[in-house]
């Protein structure tokens, strides 16, 4: 999360993976993936450099992390995947006759 100022001068936290694109006109505006727009204080540089650093220090601090062979430490591998693979499934063409065949788009 970053920290951002809006023009009224209250601060808010905004997730910068969620920001679709931003506009300097003349304020720095920024147009989230929902579509939701926020007016900021910050310069679009400022804001820009507050992004960088952010992915920064996941990245740092993603390399400091302990090497270790449970995964399931971190949450990253469930459980069950984490006690070992499950037998194959064998995979089979359907034909078109089978009744859960759809076809592909």
């Amino acid at each position: 999360m970053i920290i951002l100022t809006r023009l009224n001068g209250t601060t808010f936290a905004i997730n910068p993976d969620l920001v679709e694109r931003m506009h300097a006109t003349p304020d720095t505006t920024l147009i989230l993936v929902d579509g939701s727009k926020h007016v900021v204080a910050e310069a679009l540089d400022v804001v820009l450099d507050r992004i960088i650093d952010f992915r920064a220090a996941v990245v740092s601090r993603a390399r400091d992390l302990p090497i270790t062979t449970d995964r399931t430490q971190f949450g990253l591998v469930p459980p069950a995947v984490a006690a070992g693979p499950s037998a194959p499934v064998a995979l089979r063409p359907r034909k078109k006759e089978d009744p859960t065949w759809t076809p592909q788009r």
